[in-house]
């Protein structure tokens, strides 16, 4: 291949990618913008508050709970309010702790503590462990919080989420808990795990009645029970992995109407503080996410590799060898993959320039989400806890 062949190969790889960047920054309902937070809501708010459950699913999670739970049964809410903890037979005495927790905290809410026995055949144990909260809850709720054991929530957060709800007749509100960043491993893949999550599912068009993309945040999901009901409780998502996702998609489907946001209040307090754990945190469901199929997972590797390889290595090509028609598309292509990145850094207080090493971050994605179906393939996809989900069940 002559030099001038490889030059217009390179030229037109480094165009596809500004492309793609420009369609990303401009057609993709402003992913990147993080700017959809609760509405604050005033103490003096005179309405009259609806009765509120909360279900919290936990297997062993004893060492957690403590920096989470008397979060949620401190609520400052109007309302009534229950707390049920599933302890989804842990091993680690998870229901023995928030038995004390719950005793220990002040009367705001009414805590209660299940135990669960495990999920029944075809369902996902988290997901088993939310039905079982549902059902034990009481009817006359007229709002389900389903938040996970590792999050905590400042004081007023369940004030926002009904109001929000409320206000704007809203069958499902979620907001992605802050998470961890403390250690440097998470500082590196957390933000691009937020960033991938709402290039995925774009908040604008979530929010959006007419469009058919559907999501949610599992850590903390506000659903009206009645819109829950009327779909048949959570069996038709009884055997989902990505049980938030799950859920949105369940809800919207069938004419409801859901929310998706960002919040810095509502925290994970679940540590990664190595770079392996948070590698096993992802490998676990990406395959399930491309809905275990080869053909997605390698149009994933391809796509990932045109928007975030091709910038930075044909930029650098194109400089070194001077081939600007390589350089200028492949370095505005960087620029805007990197300014896109910026917000997301923002909304997690870290500085700017980790946006230019975002392709290497993505380069561990992409390993990531092989490893995800390699573990899949060895029948050790989904692993979490002891338990593995296998496809379809």
């Amino acid at each position: 291949m002559t030099a001038h062949a490889v030059f217009l190969v390179l030229a037109v790889l480094a165009w596809v990618s500004l492309g793609i960047w420009i369609v990303l920054l401009l057609g993709r309902g402003g992913f990147w913008r993080m700017n959809l937070q609760l509405p604050e809501a005033e103490r003096d708010d005179a309405r009259e508050w609806p009765a509120v459950t909360a279900v919290i699913p936990a297997r062993d999670e004893a060492r957690i709970l403590p920096s989470t739970l008397p979060s949620v049964l401190a609520q400052d809410y109007p309302g009534p309010f229950t707390v049920i903890v599933v302890d989804d037979a842990s091993t680690d005495g998870t229901g023995e702790v928030a038995t004390e927790l719950a005793a220990a905290t002040p009367d705001r809410a009414e805590p209660r503590v299940l135990r669960g026995a495990g999920p029944p055949p075809g369902w996902a144990g988290k997901v088993a462990a939310m039905d079982l909260g549902v059902r034990e809850s009481d009817k006359s709720s007229e709002y389900l919080l389903f938040t996970d054991s590792d999050i905590s929530h400042p004081a007023d957060s369940l004030r926002r989420l009904v109001r929000h709800a409320q206000d704007r007749r809203l069958d499902l509100v979620s907001l992605m808990a802050r998470l961890s960043t403390d250690s440097p491993a998470e500082r590196m893949i957390v933000p691009a795990f937020v960033y991938s999550f709402f290039q995925l599912y774009p908040p604008a068009w979530v929010n959006r009645p007419s469009s058919r993309t559907a999501a949610a945040a599992g850590g903390c999901m506000l659903v009206r029970r009645e819109a829950l009901d009327e779909v048949g409780g959570l069996v038709g998502i009884a055997d989902a992995r990505i049980d938030d996702v799950a859920l949105g998609t369940l809800l919207k489907r069938s004419g409801g109407r859901v929310w998706l946001g960002v919040t810095t209040g509502v925290r994970s307090r679940r540590p990664y503080p190595r770079l392996a754990d948070l590698w096993d945190m992802i490998a676990r469901s990406a395959y399930t996410q491309l809905r275990y199929s080869p053909w997605l997972l390698l149009g994933t590797i391809v796509g990932l590799v045109l928007s975030y390889g091709v910038p930075p290595i044909l930029g650098l090509v194109g400089l070194a060898t001077h081939w600007w028609g390589v350089a200028i598309p492949a370095l505005a292509a960087w620029a805007v993959m990197s300014a896109s990145y910026i917000p997301v850094l923002r909304l997690y207080d870290l500085r700017w320039w980790r946006a230019p090493l975002l392709p290497g971050v993505m380069a561990l994605y992409g390993a990531m989400t092989v490893d995800s179906a390699r573990r899949h393939r060895r029948g050790r996809g989904g692993s979490w806890k002891g338990r593995v989900i296998e496809p379809g069940g």
